[in-house]
């Protein structure tokens, strides 16, 4: 059996990441919950306008101090 002690910071620092952790993915859903419908009519439309979209995967964070 693993006998680990923690202290009051260590702790604190690993309930406030998994609490940052389970915010963020319930943050991901609700967004993906929200995004309007769009028809395959609609896609191919959008597609001819603009292009397909590039499969690269972008993230933007803005941070406020």
């Amino acid at each position: 059996m693993n006998n680990t002690n923690l202290t009051g910071v260590q702790l604190k620092m690993l309930v406030k990441e998994s609490v940052k952790e389970a915010l963020v993915s319930e943050v991901m859903k609700l967004r993906a919950l929200l995004l309007p419908y769009v028809s395959q009519k609609e896609q191919k439309g959008i597609e001819r306008l603009y292009g397909k979209p590039s499969r690269k995967i972008v993230k933007t964070y803005n941070v406020e101090a």
